[in-house]
């Protein structure tokens, strides 16, 4: 399999590569096995072997399915050994990046959407000024490698196993943030919807993962309602009524924080 990047996406190219050779090393069989790859070309471009499998967006995950699904991404989330992770870059898209992107697309997008998503923006914005997202992050909660997209699209059910593909996103990450990109990713919810709380059952996170857990899924949850919120009317990429129900999601994970208050959800 050949996947070719624009000259611009260089970055995602190397991250492709650095990510195929190091789960070839400590996990084969997870994701392709890398080939060739020519990151200098004028189209970078990287060479790898096709995985068996149907991606899992769109399908109504079993009991089975669901706990493969976490099974492969507990393996590549443990995947590389804490010396080798060290030299791993942050990965693309992660809190600090979000945080200043939404500043930059309060004020093109406040004022063109609908009264319902103005609201539920407001609301996250207001929960974002308080929550304490822009201290650093927390020392107690491991690092990880993540793959950096949460598109179930990315994850092959081959009838026994998920594998995965796509890492050109992928880096240095936590597990409360890479489990909150596949939750709150618009494909865990267009089709038939991805069962979020048992799929997040099945992994034991320590307590400072588990209070992190729910500001990443708001923060990308903010984040997506924002992106569908500039959806062009004349070529929409969604159908009708997708802001909306993103709104109604973040506004229902922003009142789980406010009845679970006195567990510190909200006091970060």
């Amino acid at each position: 399999m050949i996947k070719r990047f624009r000259r611009e996406s260089r970055g995602g190219c190397e991250r492709e590569w650095r990510a195929l050779t190091l789960l070839a090393a400590y996990a084969p069989g997870l994701a392709p096995a890398p080939q060739s790859a020519d990151v200098a070309a004028e189209k970078p471009v990287v060479v790898m072997s096709r995985l068996p499998g149907k991606p899992l967006r769109g399908e109504l995950l079993g009991d089975q399915q669901l706990r493969a699904l976490a099974v492969a991404v507990s393996e590549l989330y443990a995947a590389v050994p804490t010396d080798v992770l060290a030299g791993v870059p942050v990965r693309p898209g992660q809190q600090h990046e979000l945080l200043a992107q939404i500043r930059a697309w309060v004020p093109q997008a406040r004022s063109r959407v609908s009264v319902e998503v103005g609201e539920a923006m407001d609301r996250g914005l207001d929960w974002l000024a308080s929550s304490g997202m822009e201290r650093a992050s927390r020392p107690d909660v491991p690092m990880v490698f993540g793959p950096g997209d949460g598109n179930l699209a990315n994850y092959l059910w081959d009838g026994s196993r998920v594998r995965i593909v796509d890492f050109e996103d992928s880096g240095l990450s936590d597990r409360p943030f890479e489990l909150a990109e596949i939750t709150e990713h618009v494909a865990s919810w267009v089709g038939p919807p991805l069962d979020v709380e048992r799929f997040l059952d099945l992994f034991d996170l320590n307590d400072a993962e588990r209070t992190r857990l729910p500001e990443c899924r708001r923060l990308l949850a903010l984040v997506w309602l924002f992106l569908l919120s500039f959806d062009d009317p004349q070529r929409p990429r969604n159908p009708p009524g997708k802001a909306e129900r993103q709104a109604a999601r973040l506004s229902k994970l922003l009142d789980s924080g406010d009845a679970l208050d006195g567990l510190s959800l909200r006091d970060f």
